[in-house]
């Protein structure tokens, strides 16, 4: 099933950006699309109603996430399809662009990480707060969009009151959590630099957004010292625990990839718990 938007999907929102690596204003049209099957009896029922919830998300996001300037999509006549994918096990769904159908551009995405449980995810960092549970790239265009669960940083989110917490924190939060080297927090701060973090209330709930710069050779093709990943990412709270989105390309391809990677990030939700919800404090000790 797809859903066509015919007002400009929005965006993340920055009232106050101070990224100076903005998009030129373009517009795009996104094709909405569930790529589940489906399924026989009441899972097929829960599926179905997946799919009904993710539409009826993306006709509502152009009133409840105002665009800003500083995240303005693409100026071009073509639309852009996506697919969604829904984690019952951990409860959230996004939207990834797949397909340029005017220009016969595709994505080339691979699984390379299916939606685990907590427990049993390939950690990011060597305290294994931060935890990948789902990820795909596509290497081909040097793209990566992934889904990390961890407990929040004590040093920076001392509050249990979410409604404290100030954006730019929480994106130090994560990113001091993201580093795999055997390093010290503030060492593992400076591989990153923040563009950008705000908050905006999505159904009542507190979703924070960021945009930061890796400041590291990102490839091997791509060996040249002032040449980044540029990233996006947003971050939502349940049960004492932060779910990320995070979606990343080269530098020189931010103007090009960064406006579809921006809507995925505006896409992503924390949903509903199903029977198939795992909470991530659920057997800490299984890793299967």
């Amino acid at each position: 099933m797809a859903v066509a938007l015919l007002s400009p999907p929005p965006t993340l929102p920055s009232p106050n950006s101070q990224s100076s690596l903005r998009p030129r204003s373009r517009r795009v049209r996104v094709l909405a699309s569930c790529s589940r099957e489906p399924a026989a009896g009441n899972r097929g029922l829960k599926v179905e109603r997946r799919c009904l919830l993710i539409s009826g998300l993306m006709s509502s996001f152009a009133i409840a996430l105002p665009i800003s300037e500083s995240y303005a999509a693409m100026e071009t006549d073509e639309d852009v399809k996506m697919n969604a994918q829904v984690d019952e096990i951990n409860a959230y769904s996004f939207l990834y662009p797949v397909e340029l159908p005017g220009k016969k551009f595709s994505f080339k995405w691979v699984e390379s990480r299916k939606p685990e449980r907590y427990s049993s995810a390939a950690p990011l960092s060597p305290d294994a707060r931060q935890r990948i549970v789902s990820e795909r790239v596509d290497m081909i265009h040097n793209v990566v969009i992934s889904v990390s669960i961890g407990p929040p940083n004590s040093r920076f989110l001392p509050s249990k009151d979410k409604s404290l917490w100030d954006p730019k924190d929480v994106a130090d939060c994560i990113l001091s959590d993201r580093s795999t080297l055997k390093v010290t927090t503030g060492q593992r701060m400076t591989e990153s630099s923040v563009l950008d973090a705000h908050c905006t209330e999505v159904d009542g709930e507190p979703y924070w957004y960021y945009e930061y710069l890796v400041r590291k050779s990102p490839t091997k093709s791509a060996p040249e010292p002032n040449l980044f990943r540029h990233n996006i990412a947003c971050t939502a709270e349940r049960d004492g625990y932060l779910y990320s989105l995070n979606a990343s390309t080269l530098s020189k391809q931010w103007e090009s990839m960064g406006p579809f990677l921006q809507k995925t990030v505006a896409s992503f939700r924390l949903l509903p718990p199903t029977d198939s919800y795992v909470p991530p404090y659920k057997d800490p000790w299984r890793f299967w």
